[in-house]
């Protein structure tokens, strides 16, 4: 399939073994072309943190509200899809937090639906001055190694309820059953926590796992150049049914999936390996 748009360049930069438990990856996109460029970045369930580079970039939620993005703005969890749009020159790196890795941070896990600047969660002016360090670095890997290194004083030690949450993978028990009885606490206490440090529910991830897999599927078939086997995806993800793949897809990004497949190449994916 023909690239909309050529001159729009992105990267998914990994990050090193002791950052895995923090971050998932960073993203980085620049658009070279003479014209602006819109994207859509689909759910992540993951709160991230985006810096923007030249001209102020734009966001736009799914209930048509418009921010603009100057410098810094952390978003999140990402739960549905929101539109960006980069002017000509301007270029973002998104640090994508992994589970409860913004919590161990700033102390809280949701921020405002219409984002905020990092500045106004710590009262401190120290994110301002750490865009101005990496606005001069010229690589995108650069840059993200200036982030990780400015992180490591702030990092605080991740919760044991949490950790053990965020590695669960039995799919066939309730993991805050199966914890609760495990740590001798109350499922009520597990799923507070879980809110508080996370920002989502155990039924909210399964359901959005489920769906990421089935975005990951199309996505290696549209590589292998493949036609799709939705019958198979719908087996494999674990849907009932077609109707309720649909209506994962409506939920999460406000499409089908066969509209999915039309405006793919206007469709980021910026989190969740």
């Amino acid at each position: 399939m023909q690239e909309l748009h050529p001159e729009y360049r992105q990267l998914k930069i990994p990050v090193p073994k002791e950052f895995e438990s923090v971050f998932t990856y960073f993203y980085y996109a620049v658009n070279a072309s003479p014209h602006p460029v819109t994207k859509t970045l689909l759910p992540s369930y993951q709160t991230i943190m985006l810096f923007c580079f030249g001209d102020p970039a734009f966001m736009t939620t799914q209930e048509k509200n418009t921010v603009e993005v100057n410098q810094c703005i952390v978003l999140g969890p990402v739960r549905q899809t929101f539109e960006y749009t980069l002017p000509a020159g301007t270029s973002i790196l998104v640090a994508n937090f992994k589970d409860d890795a913004f919590y161990r941070f700033f102390g809280k896990a949701m921020v405002a639906s219409k984002g905020t600047h990092p500045n106004e969660i710590l009262q401190d002016n120290c994110f301002t001055e750490l865009w101005d360090e990496i606005s001069a670095l010229s690589s995108p890997e650069e840059k993200t190694a200036h982030i990780l290194e400015f992180c490591k004083p702030y990092l605080q030690d991740q919760d044991e309820t949490i950790r053990l949450l965020s590695n669960f993978e039995d799919n066939g028990l309730n993991p805050i059953k199966t914890i609760a009885e495990q740590t001798r606490q109350s499922e009520r206490n597990i799923q507070l926590k879980q809110k508080e440090q996370l920002g989502y529910s155990s039924k909210e991830l399964i359901r959005y796992t489920r769906f990421l897999k089935a975005i990951m599927m199309i996505e290696k078939e549209l590589g292998l150049q493949k036609k799709i086997e939705w019958f198979s995806i719908i087996d494999e993800c674990g849907y009932y049914d077609q109707s309720q793949l649909i209506h994962d897809f409506k939920h999460f990004i406000h499409l089908s999936p066969t509209q999915y497949l039309k405006f793919q190449n206007d469709i980021c994916r910026s989190g969740s390996a």
